[in-house]
């Protein structure tokens, strides 16, 4: 007899389980899709407020932008026309400060004017057909026997030289004894260096050789004759009598008076008098609206040094 196979029952716990499970969870889907509500912005009417929203937020950053677009060039444009302002400012300042120069040389210039008048009037008085020479010609003392040129011979100088040249002949001329001269430029160099710390005797001749060097004379020269006075009273003023000292000049380069002052106090005062050694005069040549300075130094120098200051327009 052929066995009997055991009958397949379908519906078996584990069968069962697995379908409690599936229904279970089918359950639970469909629960939690009740229970959840359909969201908002499905809805079209709130979408268009959002959109109209949207367009307000978008117009409402640009006008910001363009105010921001706006302030910025305001603000750029007031830093332009504050710097225009500062810009004029610096110009009015320039122009005030060109114009009290301007009137400081206009006084100076007259003032030296003045001088110039005053000493021809002197000068016409003095001399004549006099017999004995004044002590002063021309509002210079001539009392002096030894003479010492300081020249400036910078270019603006030799553009005058022939008139700077005719002023020391007369300067040499009005003096009633003259036993001899010499003649450096502001730097202490001297004209002719053979003659360096001597004196060149005061002779027609001589005169005219020394004139004749001049017109020819090339030399460095800084417009300031702090060296040339230290050579010229070093060298000369303890061992000389009656020394004079002319300083011929248009303008002054230094940064401060000081230099000249100091250098006179130390080099042309006697220790044990305390009295000027030597005359320091000045001869200011007026080219042009750079003799404000030279002037002023200069008749501080020649007041302070038994001088006096002569200047000559040109």
């Amino acid at each position: 007899m052929r066995p009997r196979r055991p009958l397949l029952e379908i519906f078996t716990l584990s069968f069962l389980d697995i379908i409690s499970c599936a229904f279970g969870a089918i359950i639970m889907l469909v629960l939690l899709a009740k229970n959840g509500q359909e969201g908002e912005y499905f809805d079209l009417s709130v979408l268009s407020q959002l959109v109209s929203q949207l367009g307000q937020a978008e117009g409402a950053v640009s006008r910001l932008n363009q105010q921001v677009s706006e302030s910025q060039a305001a603000l750029q444009q007031a830093r332009q026309q504050q710097a225009s302002l500062e810009e004029r400012r610096k110009q009015l300042e320039a122009e005030l400060s060109a114009a009290k120069d301007k009137v400081q040389q206009l006084a100076s210039t007259a003032q030296g004017l003045q001088s110039v008048l005053e000493s021809r009037q002197r000068a016409a008085t003095s001399s004549g057909d006099a017999k004995e020479r004044d002590e002063e010609v021309g509002g210079i003392p001539v009392d002096s026997e030894y003479v010492i040129f300081i020249v400036d011979t910078s270019g603006s100088m030799k553009s005058i030289w022939g008139r700077v040249m005719q002023e020391m002949d007369n300067i040499l001329s009005s003096h009633p004894k003259v036993r001899g001269f010499q003649i450096m430029n502001d730097m202490g160099d001297y004209l002719l260096s053979a003659s360096a710390g001597g004196w060149r005797p005061d002779t027609p001749s001589s005169r005219k050789a020394m004139l004749s060097a001049m017109s020819g004379w090339n030399s460095n020269s800084n417009s300031s004759p702090v060296e040339g006075l230290e050579v010229a009273l070093s060298t000369y003023a303890r061992k000389t009598d009656k020394l004079a000292i002319y300083i011929f000049g248009d303008d002054y380069t230094g940064g401060s008076y000081d230099a000249v002052i100091e250098t006179l106090n130390r080099l042309n005062t006697d220790k044990n008098s305390g009295k000027r050694l030597a005359r320091v005069h000045a001869v200011g040549f007026l080219t042009n609206s750079r003799n404000a300075k030279f002037s002023t130094l200069m008749r501080a120098v020649t007041r302070q040094n038994r001088g006096s200051f002569l200047a000559m327009p040109l």
